[in-house]
């Protein structure tokens, strides 16, 4: 990532952004404000609904959107959604089905603001590409309340290692786990980007956001509504590096990172 100017600039095979697709965006708009402390700027959608950009300060770190009538009609819970940057979406599309994966979505121009293409891995984990245009991405990274970490939990990490290694050329690194498994991390100049390691289907993305101080955060987020799915590990959760797991009031899965 690129920091030299106001916005910054994701380089190929980034995290670069992430969003919320929810039954209710009003009441995910009021959680994720007692949260993180977002404020928002409500726009219309095509379909007469509204979605809500999420900002830190003046700086644009996420997207609260309706379901698309598919989801509604399924009964689907809230889903955080990962993107990765890339410098062709289209292109990277094509590649897809080469690299083990499949196309699910896309390429789609969002008017001026980028291109858009949904892709899955081999074993699941369905991951957001997006060619940037005048949206570039968070316009905050590993910062409180902003994107700070992803990881992909798959049945399948080898083949889904190779996959990101085939279409963005990711370096890997390796960390031995203490069941005999191997967490791996996606690399792009050196720096690790993502992570990917062995887990029960369904294949999902792990999102994390960073806060200043993980209990307090959990805490605001169970008077919100949400339910505690990994609690901070101890009682020294002003450590850097403590991690929680929640489930907003809608479903949705997401993590909080203290940085």
């Amino acid at each position: 990532m690129t920091e030299n100017s106001p916005t910054p600039r994701y380089r190929h095979g980034e995290p670069c952004w992430a969003d919320v697709q929810t039954r209710d965006v009003d009441a995910a708009k009021a959680f994720y404000a007692a949260v993180f402390g977002w404020t928002f700027k409500d726009l219309p959608t095509p379909d007469g609904r509204s979605y809500a950009k999420a900002f830190v300060g003046e700086d644009l770190v996420a997207t609260v959107a309706p379901q698309n009538p598919h989801q509604e009609a399924q009964g689907t819970h809230a889903q955080w959604n990962i993107y990765f940057a890339a410098e062709d979406a289209a292109g990277l599309a094509e590649d897809v089905p080469h690299a083990g994966g499949s196309a699910q979505f896309g390429p789609e121009e969002v008017g001026d603001t980028g291109v858009m293409v949904f892709v899955d891995p081999p074993g699941g984990g369905t991951t957001g590409v997006w060619q940037s245009g005048t949206h570039t991405g968070t316009g905050r990274y590993n910062q409180p309340g902003a994107l700070s970490w992803t990881e992909l939990l798959t049945p399948e990490p080898q083949a889904a290692v190779g996959f990101f290694q085939q279409l963005f050329g990711h370096e890997v690194t390796e960390y031995p786990q203490d069941d005999g498994g191997t967490y791996s991390t996606l690399m792009v100049n050196g720096a690790e980007v993502a992570g990917i390691v062995a887990a029960e289907a369904p294949a999902r993305w792990q999102i994390y956001f960073g806060v200043s101080d993980v209990a307090d955060a959990v805490r605001k987020a169970a008077a919100a509504g949400a339910d505690v799915l990994i609690a901070p590990e101890s009682d020294e959760d002003d450590a850097p590096g403590a991690t929680a797991t929640l489930k907003d009031p809608q479903g949705g899965v997401f993590s909080l990172l203290e940085v």
